[in-house]
């Protein structure tokens, strides 16, 4: 079997939650060369069924109970506390973990990679075998961000993001549905999930709170960002969650340290891996989160200079959060992995 012909073991840990479900979906879309796929969750799951690609459907194993010796690459989407437990148990028999939780993410030994931004840090996984996906709004802001840093250098950015409650989980996801039928039918609007009503209204708050003001969620943007594209960058970030069910928005600016104007933006734009430009200044010339559900691709739209600052420009990016934000992340990490490093 030649190098090309390699095919591996892959284990999808947290197969039954939303982000597991589309690991398993951009796995089998992306033609990924595995010999083997299992689907992990806890144990009150065990014995579910998920698909995998278009025919095969997967039973569902108790992840208490699973060696990982043997297993190639683990993709990780079962919650912090869980990744914090088995992850490093999976890196030790040899599997390689791409973990989408948080809680590896700022571990000085584990690389933090967005693909079209330092594929080569996965070439530091070897210390624990674990790498980290990145928060899913970090992500395509730096997809978005990455082309214009080279250019021009960022010395600050100024972010506010807007979320979709699929980012919360599929119980966030169940409540918007709810409280948004329970209005519409004159019934009590409950809450469990979030910390206010969500239907027809917005949230800025996700994550906890910290000492400083701000949240959780809005630090990992900042920490993140340092961590993979410049640490000298300078970054406000308010968090925002509001009523749509996938595909997180932002609005960025950005202040570089040399001039760069919106024409030579989008033209890097255009050019740059992972984004798609639609920036038409006309009704309908942008992307909005419901038209970016399901698409792998970071779109920016709305560029133009921003004239209150020497060298600012302003942009709108959309991305399917469960895809780009979390599962094709991952996947992609897996890709520049099997092709790489796990080739001998």
């Amino acid at each position: 079997m030649s190098k090309a012909d390699k095919k591996f073991k892959v284990a999808v840990v947290g197969a039954t939650g939303a982000v597991g479900h589309e690991m398993l979906s951009v796995l089998a879309g992306r033609n990924f060369p595995v010999c083997e796929v299992v689907a992990l969750a806890s144990g009150r799951s065990a014995g579910a069924e998920v698909s995998f690609g278009e025919d095969a459907v997967l039973k569902v194993r108790d992840l208490a109970g699973y060696d990982f010796k043997g297993t190639d690459i683990g993709l990780f989407s079962p919650g912090a506390k869980v990744s914090a437990e088995y992850a490093p148990k999976a890196g030790a028999a040899g599997c390689v973990v791409i973990d989408n939780t948080s809680h590896f993410r700022m571990d000085p030994d584990v690389p933090l990679v967005v693909p079209e931004v330092n594929p080569q840090a996965v070439a530091r996984h070897k210390k624990k075998n674990i790498i980290a996906n990145p928060n899913c709004s970090t992500i395509q802001m730096l997809v978005a961000l990455k082309p214009l840093h080279d250019a021009a250098k960022i010395r600050r950015v100024v972010v506010a993001t807007y979320q979709s409650v699929s980012g919360a989980g599929k119980e966030a996801m169940d409540e918007l549905f709810a409280q948004t039928r329970a209005i519409y039918v004159n019934e009590a609007v409950r809450r469990e999930v979030f910390t206010k009503q969500i239907a027809f209204n917005v949230i800025p708050h996700i994550d906890v709170f910290m000492d400083d003001g701000s949240t959780r969620e809005e630090w990992k943007m900042v920490a993140e960002t340092k961590k993979i594209l410049d640490p000298a960058i300078k970054i406000s970030a308010t968090c925002v969650r509001v009523p749509v069910f996938i595909g997180h928005a932002e609005a960025v600016n950005v202040e570089f340290e040399k001039p760069l104007s919106a024409d030579e933006a989008r033209a890097l734009l255009k050019k740059a891996p992972g984004v798609t430009v639609i920036d038409h200044r006309a009704d309908e010339g942008y992307v909005s989160p419901v038209e970016c559900a399901g698409d792998d691709p970071v779109f920016v739209s709305r560029i133009r200079d921003d004239i209150s600052v020497e060298n600012g420009l302003s942009f709108w990016c959309v991305a399917d959060n469960l895809r780009k934000g979390a599962a094709l992340n991952a996947v992609q990490i897996a890709e520049v992995l099997a092709k790489e490093y796990l080739q001998d």
